[in-house]
């Protein structure tokens, strides 16, 4: 045996032993769990379902959607931040784990230290909707009866920090308009308020909503987007609507524990990609009125920290305070 076969062998030998190569290697050899922290039977909910079953028969292993409710997502999040990073507990992300972020100051846990972005699986635009006994068909129908009922406008939320909170802040900071946040512990009460006329306006996800569209019992006013969505193309956009530069999505993602080692990640990335282009997952988010999106693990890195900026500095220059 030459020298140099003997130390590739040994180097092969080294490199197989470590600890990171095998897990790479052989992941998963048990099931994995995906935490999602919002209560079951919402939109996100079903959206993570989706993803985990064209996980579980793409991987062999189960994916087990675990969900940790509470806290505007920070129950679960703050389980995940400390859980082992095998790639084995897995957190279920939308935009509020961001917005979130953006407006607790107490949060155990740091969005961007203390996970690993994985990959997004889409996005989409939110909602403008108001109480259909208003009468009001249009963003400037809403800002002229805001003008005119400066004490009598309310637009709700799924809680403090979520981003129906924060794209309503942003809309009464671009128009200088006054109105009045109600948070809810969650979409489903807020929505039963917007539906009995106790709320006005709400700036709501699209799963939350559409089926209310659909069915006239709110008015669509218009989309948060910078592009009408395919679902409603002859509904404007807020920022067609005269409030310029206003655009605002919603999107769906997965991230891990800090340190997960780079094989894993880079196995757990193309399977999630992959898994968003099949059914039920792929027709499930179109229908929503999502857009597929997908991203690389430092792509997704790059849009969480932008959007945790401006979402931050929109907090201290309204000087919102979350109780």
């Amino acid at each position: 045996m030459t020298i140099n076969l003997m130390r590739f062998l040994l180097l092969f030998i080294a490199f197989s032993l470590n600890p990171t190569f095998l897990k790479a290697k052989d992941f998963p050899q048990k099931p994995i769990n995906l935490v999602v922290p919002f209560a079951p039977g919402g939109g996100t909910d079903s959206i993570a379902r989706d993803l985990a079953k064209n996980l579980t028969e793409q991987l062999g292993q189960a994916v087990i959607v675990d969900n940790r409710a509470g806290g505007g997502g920070a129950i679960g999040a703050q389980m995940v931040a400390k859980a082992e990073p095998d790639g084995y507990t897995l957190l279920f992300v939308t935009s509020t784990f961001i917005t979130h972020a953006a407006t607790e100051n107490t949060l155990s846990y740091d969005v961007i230290k203390d996970f690993t972005p994985i990959a997004m699986i889409g996005r989409g635009p939110l909602m403008v909707v108001a109480n259909s006994e208003l009468g009001l068909k249009s963003i400037q129908d809403l800002v002229k009866y805001t003008k005119t009922n400066p004490n009598g406008v309310n637009f709700c939320s799924a809680g403090q920090g979520s981003i129906n909170h924060l794209a309503g802040e942003l809309f009464k900071q671009k128009t200088n308009l006054e109105m009045t946040h109600v948070p809810y512990k969650g979409s489903g009460p807020a929505t039963l308020d917007l539906l009995a006329g106790r709320v006005q306006v709400f700036f709501a996800t699209m799963p939350t909503m559409l089926q209310y569209v659909k069915s006239n019992k709110v008015t669509l006013l218009a989309m948060t987007s910078d592009k009408r969505s395919s679902l409603f193309p002859l509904v404007p956009t807020v920022s067609e609507s005269g409030v310029p530069g206003f655009n605002i999505t919603t999107w769906w993602g997965v991230v891990a524990p800090a340190k997960l080692p780079p094989e894993i990640l880079k196995k757990l990335n193309q399977e999630i990609r992959i898994a968003s282009t099949k059914e039920p997952l792929k027709t499930r988010l179109v229908s929503e009125g999502a857009t597929p999106f997908q991203t690389e693990p430092d792509e997704m890195q790059v849009i969480l920290e932008k959007e945790l900026k401006m979402w931050r500095d929109l907090v201290n220059t309204a000087n919102i305070k979350v109780n």
